[in-house]
C-alpha cells in the first residue's frame, strides 16, 4: 500500500460518498436525460473514464449519452476561445493537466466552480489529500483537482546501456554530449515529465527564483540549452518518447511515477528498466483537474457538477490507481491500494517500485507553478529552446 492510503476514514469523505442529485434544490436538473461531452487533454480519460461511465449506467434519467474525445493540451484553450466567441457549446466538462487549465485561467474560459457551487461540494477541501489541496489552489477556484500523483522528475533509463547513471544536472550533461542523441524529452507543454523536469531543475541548480521561469531561471535556462545540443528533437508528447525509448532508439528520459510504471505495465517499456532521482531533488508535483468551459446550458451544467462531485467519491477513485498511468492516482482521502480492481492492484504489486516509498518521504514537495507562471514556461522553452526541433 502506497503512503496515501493509509488514513482513517472520516465522516467528511463518507459524507461525500453519499451524495447524489437531490442537489437540484440549487440547480434544476433536466426534466429529460442529456447527452455530456468530454474531452480529455491530459491522458486522464486512461483513470476516470470508468467512473464516468459508472455514473451514465446510476443515473440514465441524468445522462442519455457520454462522448468521449481527446486533444493536444496546447490546442484547448484556442478552440473553447472560438467556440464561445460562436456562441456554442460542444463541450461540457474539460479533464486537463495545469497547462491547459492555465491558458483557460490566462484566458477567462473556465466557470467558477467554488465558491459560486460550493453546496455542492460539501467539505471538498478538507477531503484532498494535503500535498492534492496544494495542487488544487493553482486552480483558482475554476477547477477541481480530480487525480494526483507526486510526478517527478526521475531518470529512466536502459540498465544494459546506462551503466554509471547520472546523479546530477552536470553529470547527465556530460553522459548526453558522451551518448549524443541517445537522451530525449518531449515538449514540455504537452508532456508531464517534460515540464515536470524542467520545473525541477531550478531547485537542483540553485537557481534565484525556481517560482519565476521569466527572471528566477537564469541556470536552468542556460542548463536547457546545453543539453539541446546533444538531443536529435523533441517529440510532441511523452508517449512517443517511451516508444522510441522501449525500442532502443533512445537509452534514457525523463520521467514520473506513473509514466515509469504505466508503460512498464503496458509492456511499451521492458519491465527492467530502471529508475533514479537526481541528488537534491525536490519532488514538483502533478495533478489532473476537472473544469467546465463558459457557456455551458444550464441544465448539462446542473448534471456535470453531480458527474463532478461523483468522481470526489471514494468509490470513483479508487479506479484511478489504473495501471499506474498517474500513480497513485487518488487526489482524497481514505482511498487504499485495496478498494482499486483486483487487476489494478496486482499491476502495481508486481510493477511499482519499493523505493518511491523512501524517495517520496527523503525529498521535499512542491507544487506545480501557477498559471502565469507556466503560461511563460512554455513560451520561453518553445521559442528559446524547441523551435527548430520539435517532431
Amino acid at each position: 500500500m502506497n503512503r496515501f492510503g493509509c488514513v482513517v476514514a472520516s465522516v467528511a469523505v463518507l459524507g461525500l460518498a453519499a451524495l447524489s442529485p437531490v442537489w437540484a434544490q440549487t440547480s434544476p436538473m433536466p426534466k429529460s436525460p442529456v447527452t455530456i461531452n468530454v474531452i480529455d487533454v491530459a491522458g486522464d480519460l486512461a483513470l476516470t473514464q470508468a467512473a464516468i461511465e459508472a455514473y451514465q449506467a446510476k443515473h440514465p434519467e441524468l445522462v442519455s449519452k457520454v462522448t468521449f474525445n481527446k486533444a493536444p493540451a496546447p490546442e484547448l484553450a484556442g478552440k473553447l476561445k472560438a467556440m464561445q466567441a460562436a456562441g456554442r457549446s460542444d463541450i461540457d466538462l474539460v479533464l486537463t493537466g495545469v497547462g491547459a487549465l492555465s491558458a483557460g485561467i490566462d484566458q477567462g474560459l473556465w466557470v467558477k466552480v467554488l465558491p459560486d457551487y460550493a453546496a455542492r461540494f460539501p467539505g471538498v477541501l478538507d477531503n484532498y489529500l494535503p500535498a492534492a489541496r496544494k495542487m488544487n489552489d493553482l486552480a483558482q477556484n475554476q477547477a477541481l483537482v480530480v487525480t494526483f500523483m507526486p510526478a517527478g522528475p526521475l531518470l529512466e533509463y536502459n540498465p544494459a546501456k546506462v551503466k554509471q547513471v547520472p546523479t546530477t544536472p552536470q553529470e547527465l550533461l556530460a553522459w548526453c554530449k558522451a551518448n549524443p542523441n541517445r537522451f530525449a524529452y518531449a515538449r514540455p507543454a504537452n508532456s508531464g515529465p517534460g515540464f515536470t523536469f524542467i520545473m525541477g531543475l531550478p531547485y537542483i541548480l540553485g537557481d534565484s527564483d525556481p517560482r519565476d521561469p521569466a527572471k528566477g531561471w537564469e541556470k536552468t535556462w542556460a542548463y536547457l540549452k546545453e543539453l539541446d545540443s546533444c538531443i536529435e528533437y523533441y517529440t510532441t508528447g511523452t508517449g512517443a518518447v517511451m516508444k522510441e525509448l522501449g525500442e532502443g532508439s533512445r537509452d534514457m528520459t525523463v520521467t514520473m511515477t506513473g509514466w515509469d510504471l504505466n508503460p512498464r505495465i503496458l509492456g511499451i517499456v521492458p519491465k527492467e528498466f530502471k529508475v533514479a532521482p537526481l541528488k537534491n531533488m525536490t519532488w514538483v508535483n502533478d495533478a489532473h483537474y476537472m473544469a467546465i468551459p463558459k457557456g455551458i446550458p444550464p441544465e448539462k451544467l446542473a448534471v456535470v457538477l453531480d458527474l463532478m462531485a461523483y468522481l470526489l467519491t471514494p468509490e470513483a477513485q479508487a479506479l484511478t490507481y489504473d495501471k499506474g498511468y498517474f500513480y497513485p492516482g487518488p487526489s482524497v482521502k481514505n482511498v487504499p491500494l485495496s478498494m482499486a480492481p483486483k487487476d489494478s492492484q496486482d499491476a502495481i504489486k508486481e510493477f511499482g517500485r519499493p523505493e518511491y516509498e523512501t524517495w517520496l518521504t527523503q525529498y521535499p514537495h512542491v507544487p506545480t507553478l501557477d498559471a502565469k507562471a507556466i503560461v511563460e514556461a512554455y513560451r520561453r522553452w518553445d521559442s528559446d529552446i524547441g523551435a527548430r526541433k520539435t517532431k
